[in-house]
């Protein structure tokens, strides 16, 4: 009797290959080749080229708006600058210096070369200084303070995610979800100044805006409030990929296995959710700067946002154009990062 899946022919000899030289070998048939090598690369390099061409129109649009509002106000410039007490010799040197005296397409020219060679002349409030070094100055304590916004909003929001639909506080799961709802729902202009005044007018547990003793506490109270709009996002986002993993068969075989809700959630689910909050804290870099311009402010900060604004208190328009493009170039910066991360976790996002 002829078992069950045997071969009727296995004594038989084996026949010869065939040499029919237009046969292909399976094998070798999903393999790809050279050209689709290059043509994977060639689409890269496309979606690339065309994310850069777009930042680089945003800036410029970015940058042209600056150079209009600045030039279109109405007033003299230079009369704004010096005083009504300046005289006209000194208003006409300075207008020459500016460009203002010439064509505003020829104004407009000149900018864009400045900008091409980040050299848009030097501040008028600290003469010799250039303006783009006014703003190298300022931007680092504008990262430190975004830099640890970051870190605090990573940490807090996917702390509140493994909270929200952990084991570990039965019932409370939803009043956690609940109150990260509402901080996603509350603007940092609303809390920031109620914040602040609770905890450092009232209660002194932090410093007060301004104190130049501040130090680390100061950074921290700082980067913790602009950390809070950051965590929520991250905790929405981090909670709806854990749920989606609690489904996961592999979930199931660690709790067979004896394996604890820490080592569940926290070494097998969450490394797994960590690409949606990836994508979401790279999504929220600008924003994040925005809030560590107003926050500067508020807090009384040195930092991009103050310089930007000073300059603009004191007329200095080098300074006040090369802190706009600079801050308009991290946006651009960071929000391209956001798409070639996005693109890199989700095919679909691939040109």
């Amino acid at each position: 009797m002829k078992r069950d899946g045997a071969d009727p022919h296995a004594g038989a000899a084996p026949e010869p290959a065939s040499a029919d030289p237009g046969q292909k070998d399976i094998s070798t048939q999903n393999e790809p080749g050279a050209h689709g090598v290059l043509w994977s690369l060639l689409k890269v390099l496309a979606g690339a080229s065309s994310r850069a061409l777009g930042a680089i129109g945003v800036l410029l649009a970015l940058a042209s708006l600056v150079f209009l509002a600045l030039r279109l106000l109405p007033g003299d410039p230079a009369a704004l600058i010096l005083g009504d007490t300046a005289s006209k010799a000194d208003r006409a040197l300075l207008r020459g210096k500016l460009g203002l005296d010439l064509p505003l397409w020829r104004q407009y020219l000149r900018f864009v070369w400045g900008l091409l060679r980040f050299d848009l002349g030097d501040s008028l409030a600290r003469p010799g200084v250039s303006a783009f070094g006014e703003v190298g100055r300022a931007l680092g304590p504008t990262a430190a303070l975004a830099g640890s916004a970051v870190g605090l909003g990573s940490v807090l929001g996917t702390g509140a995610a493994l909270l929200s639909v952990g084991p570990w506080l039965g019932k409370g799961r939803e009043w956690v979800h609940r109150l990260v709802l509402v901080v996603a729902a509350t603007p940092l202009l609303a809390f920031a100044p109620l914040a602040t005044f609770v905890l450092a007018v009232r209660l002194r547990w932090v410093p007060l805006p301004g104190d130049p003793g501040s130090g680390a506490s100061g950074l921290l109270f700082a980067s913790g409030l602009l950390a809070l709009p950051l965590a929520a996002q991250v905790a929405r986002i981090g909670r709806a990929a854990l749920l989606d993993q609690a489904r996961a068969k592999y979930l199931d075989v660690a709790q067979a296995k004896g394996a604890s809700p820490w080592r569940v959630w926290v070494v097998h689910a969450l490394p797994v959710a960590s690409t949606p909050i990836s994508v979401v804290v790279a999504a929220q870099l600008g924003a994040l700067l925005g809030g560590a311009v107003v926050l500067e402010r508020l807090f009384e900060r040195p930092g991009l946002g103050s310089l930007m604004l000073n300059a603009y208190a004191a007329r200095d328009i080098p300074v006040l154009e090369a802190s706009v493009v600079a801050a308009g170039l991290l946006f651009v910066v960071a929000q391209a990062a956001a798409g070639l991360l996005q693109a890199a976790v989700d095919p679909r996002g691939r040109t």
